[in-house]
């Protein structure tokens, strides 16, 4: 079996992985702060915003996952990694202008998750091609690790990199990444054939839309997995989008402060994407899971309980903390077990489209979040959350996943 770091052409997209996702904790920030502070957005034009970040997965998901699985994948990582750096650059050109405003903020949002669409469905399901069967789970893991240890200390980095230069210039910070990401994945070499089947046979694309959603969908596992999922997004989107406004409008604390919760979210995932390969060991695929989404309501109801003081700082922290754990529990199961029972030449549509339609929850989510932010005010809506996550939780719970095995 060998080790992960044995496999170069692992290490090298790991270390690609690596610096994308440290910029990306700064734009992620920023973008909020250039929102609320900047432009004086109110909660349904934050929705807004943070709906257009991934209404392409909605509109073009399932096309993704088609070409993810008809062409090679590296080229799209690259290819959209060089485009998203041009995209981002057009935020800080635009705020030394004095250009900026929403809805250039939300166009350049919108082309940004276009070319995010393509690198996510191809970026899922490149590992197989770099590792064996038997180190996707590990593999998946360390790229969570790799994540949540970018989401420490990215988002108090970001902080306070705004805090200094502003917003739209620390953007810049995330298009050198994605350079930088760009040109490490062109060196990566795959060990095994990224696409299954040969590009010369005759192709229908509703034909294979459909086969990606039938694999999906008719799964007495998969499918359950797929529907409890779509909707702990929807109450993501809810969540994320009133978290903003709240510590931002409601408690008053500034983006440093905002920054060091999110961070805190950074540190639960490098545990939880630690302890992950123990726990689908230990428990077993369903049961881990399950483990990862009944914390998640535990974490979201830290924040309506908080103020804007120390002890309310402490709550919030600890809510991300154990958010962050949950997901990085979650994550590397959920991805090993699902790579592990799909087929090579089904990879792309899989992924795709479990993907696409997991943020096209958000796109519902996150404007919901907004207009009832606005007329609710910030703290019902936060427990609206917390009852949604709750609600996935015990669907998932009573449905056949919670026996799901890791097939060898």
């Amino acid at each position: 079996m060998g080790r992960l770091l044995d496999h170069r052409g692992y290490v090298r997209f790991w270390i690609a992985d690596a610096v994308s996702t440290v910029g990306s904790s700064v734009t992620a920030l920023a973008l909020q702060v250039v929102a609320v502070v900047t432009l004086h957005a109110t909660g349904t034009e934050v929705g807004i915003l943070n709906a257009a970040r991934w209404l392409p997965y909605l509109l073009l998901g399932l096309l993704a996952g088609v070409i993810v699985d008809r062409y090679r994948r590296q080229p799209i990582l690259i290819g959209a990694d060089f485009a998203r750096a041009v995209v981002l650059g057009v935020i800080p050109l635009a705020a030394a202008f004095d250009w900026l405003s929403l809805p250039l903020l939300i166009a350049v949002v919108l082309v940004f998750g276009t070319l995010s669409l393509a690198y996510d469905a191809a970026h899922q399901s490149f590992p197989p091609s770099l590792v064996p069967p038997e180190l996707l789970t590990p593999a998946y893991a360390r790229l969570e690790q790799t994540s949540a240890v970018a989401q420490t200390g990215g988002p108090v980095f970001a902080g306070a990199l705004i805090k200094l230069i502003g917003a739209p210039a620390a953007i810049l910070v995330d298009a050198v990444s994605y350079l930088l990401s760009g040109v490490l994945l062109a060196t990566v070499r795959p060990r095994t054939p990224e696409v299954a089947e040969s590009t010369d046979q005759p192709r229908s694309l509703r034909r294979e839309i459909r086969e990606g959603l039938r694999w999906v969908y008719r799964s007495s596992t998969l499918g359950r997995l797929a529907i409890t999922s779509h909707v702990w997004f929807v109450f993501q989107g809810v969540f994320t989008t009133v978290y903003v406004l709240f510590v931002l409008n409601s408690l008053h604390l500034n983006a440093f402060w905002l920054g060091v919760t999110y961070a805190f979210g950074g540190v639960g995932s490098v545990i939880g994407a630690t302890m992950s390969g123990w726990v689908g060991r230990r428990l077993g695929v369903g049961p881990g899971i399950l483990l990862g989404r009944w914390i998640t309501p535990v974490a979201f109801l830290m924040a309506p309980l908080a103020s804007g003081n120390g002890l309310g700082i402490v709550l919030l922290c600890a809510g991300w903390f154990l958010f962050g754990l949950a997901v990085g529990i979650d994550g590397p199961i959920e991805m090993g077990y699902r790579q592990s029972i799909t087929p090579s030449n089904l990879l792309g549509r899989m992924n795709a489209t479990m993907r696409s339609l997991n943020r096209a929850a958000i796109v519902i989510g996150a404007p919901v979040g907004g207009l009832l932010a606005d007329h609710l005010g910030h703290r019902p809506t936060l427990w609206i959350a917390v009852a949604g996550m709750v609600l996935q939780a015990a669907m998932l719970q009573g449905s056949a996943f919670r026996h799901a095995r890791l097939t060898a």
